[in-house]
């Protein structure tokens, strides 16, 4: 009974850290916990240290992807240092300041760090470049750049949650880890 309550555990840490990742909160990193816990508790054996290892460099790396996302978009549509600058800063303060302001869970924080982002790159490019259409479409292609951050970090949350699960469920059936 004991087994069957760790895996439910497990399976509702891992589908409650993707909901958060959905949100910009650090979901990822949830299902990673879940699954460092679970196996900590079975003696490293249920779904494998290696499998852990390997795990954390996608979650690492989706949250680098993610925070660099907007930044690399915003490059791409000529954006100065300073407006590049601008969309992480911007995109950082909106998630704290509009999650502060809206009572929505979650919502704040998504569209605080989309308008965010949008503003600080837009401000940024302004202050260097008075011409406004350049600065919206800098604005513009950061926000786009988050949004795609974002989708890969919530995607890499459900990969990681579908792989410990499955490895979970494997090795109950099996009663051996795959690796």
């Amino acid at each position: 009974m004991v087994d069957v309550l760790w895996m439910v555990g497990l399976v509702v840490t891992a589908l409650s850290g993707v909901a958060l990742a959905a949100f910009q909160l650090p979901g990822v990193w949830l299902v990673l916990a879940a699954a460092v816990g679970y196996d900590w508790h079975y003696g490293w054996n249920q779904i494998g240290v290696p499998w852990l290892i390997g795990l954390g460099f996608m979650a690492a790396a989706a949250e680098v992807f993610d925070f660099f996302a907007g930044l690399i978009a915003a490059k791409k549509a000529g954006a100065s240092r300073r407006a590049a600058v601008g969309s992480l800063i911007g995109g950082f303060v909106g998630m704290i300041f509009i999650s502060v302001t809206l009572p929505i869970p979650g919502f704040g924080a998504v569209a605080g760090g989309l308008i965010g982002c949008f503003l600080g790159a837009l401000i940024a490019e302004l202050s260097l470049n008075k011409d406004l259409e350049t600065g919206a479409r800098v604005g513009l292609f950061a926000t786009a750049g988050k949004v795609v951050g974002l989708v890969a970090k919530t995607s890499t949350a459900a990969v990681i949650a579908g792989a410990v699960i499955s490895l979970a469920v494997w090795t109950r059936i099996k009663g051996v880890a795959p690796l």
